[in-house]
């Protein structure tokens, strides 16, 4: 099998726009939209928060210490994932785990490091996360999912899930804490949130597109505010499982869950039509 299809003519993508067919992979190279894909992702915002919190108690690196090992590990990840000529499941999912540990490490070091207000980093991943879409748009005419098929449009994505999860880290704090909302009650309205996303895409034919990736970002502060009401401690609002409870628990959930979809391939997308098998 090989990386890429060797015709040159130009094949349109969903989103309308036309890139030529030597530069296109013959998969998608991130899963389906599925039940287990929100579910995945949930528990891999709860490990993002609560894991970040342990490496930053248990391993004796600092916050600035176990971000740069968090980083390094990242990037290895993701240069397998980039290398590989579809989606898999194991690859992709650890990208993403670690990916929402790095997230949660930029927002609280610009937080508790450099004392940056978290109403401050909140604007500030928001206009991040703004100027990513619009680049990759402009570039590549599409933000679907469904179209991660040129390394160009990967690089969009993993920068774009970055930032989500930056966003994500920096509003779900601002909530739950500045606003003292507490972990519970967080976790309920960014829950609403979703809900009302998914309502707006199917009563009000809200964008397929716009609305994955407000309900994508809405889950890093779900996602938090469940780890941090799961592992904090009951004078804090907490059910005091503590950090390595917590992560141990959504970490065996989540394995258990990407080792079926491995197996099954549930979340495969089929490849696309035009392109040779």
């Amino acid at each position: 099998m090989t990386h890429e299809t060797s015709e040159t003519p130009a094949i349109p993508d969903s989103g309308g726009s036309a890139v030529p067919a030597r530069h296109r992979l013959r998969w998608n190279k991130v899963p389906e939209v599925t039940v287990y894909f929100w579910i995945i992702k949930v528990l891999c915002t709860t490990v993002g928060e609560t894991a970040a919190d342990l490496l930053n108690e248990k391993a004796g690196l600092g916050l600035t210490g176990v971000s740069v090992l968090m980083s390094v590990l990242l990037a290895g990840v993701l240069v397998v994932q980039f290398r590989t000529r579809a989606y898999r499941a194991g690859v992709y999912w650890l990208a993403v785990a670690l990916i929402s540990v790095v997230g949660t490490l930029i927002s609280d070091n610009l937080t508790d490091n450099m004392g940056v207000p978290l109403e401050t980093s909140t604007a500030v991943f928001a206009i991040a996360l703004a100027v990513v879409f619009v680049v990759w748009y402009l570039k590549q005419r599409t933000l679907s999912i469904h179209s991660i098929d040129t390394t160009g449009r990967e690089s969009f994505y993993w920068l774009a899930v970055l930032f989500t999860f930056a966003l994500g880290t920096a509003a779900g704090d601002l909530v739950s804490e500045r606003m003292a909302l507490g972990y519970w009650l967080a976790a309920v309205l960014f829950a609403l949130g979703i809900a009302a996303v998914a309502a707006a895409h199917i009563v009000l034919r809200l964008d397929a597109v716009w609305s994955f990736w407000v309900a994508y970002i809405l889950t890093r502060p779900l996602g938090a505010s469940i780890g941090d009401y799961l592992s904090q401690p009951t004078g804090d609002g907490g059910l005091g499982l503590g950090t390595v409870v917590t992560s141990a628990l959504f970490l065996a959930v989540i394995l258990v869950l990407v080792v079926y979809l491995a197996v099954t391939r549930k979340d495969v997308t089929e490849p696309e039509v035009g392109l040779p098998a």
